[in-house]
C-alpha cells in the first residue's frame, strides 16, 4: 500500500520545504501565481494558499513530485 506523501503535513511545512529547496525565484517560475513572485513570504503565501484550491493543489502536486524524485 502506499501512504499519502501529504498525510500529516501542514501547508506550511510544505511550503516551508519548497522555498528551502528551490528558493522564491525558481518556486515562482514553476507555479506562476502573484504571490511568490511580488514580494513573496511563507505568511501571505498562506493566506493565499487556503482560500485558492487551484494553488494549493499546485504547491500540494509538486511537492508530491519534488519527494518522490529525491533519492532515500
Amino acid at each position: 500500500m502506499n501512504p499519502d506523501p501529504l498525510h500529516g503535513k501542514t501547508l506550511e511545512s510544505i511550503l516551508t520545504y519548497l522555498v528551502d529547496l528551490y528558493g522564491w525565484e525558481q518556486l515562482s517560475s514553476i507555479i506562476r501565481i502573484n504571490c511568490f513572485i511580488d514580494n513573496p513570504s511563507i505568511n501571505s503565501s498562506l493566506k493565499f494558499l487556503r482560500k485558492t484550491d487551484w494553488a494549493r493543489k499546485k504547491v500540494e502536486e509538486l511537492y508530491i513530485k519534488t519527494i518522490k524524485s529525491q533519492p532515500n
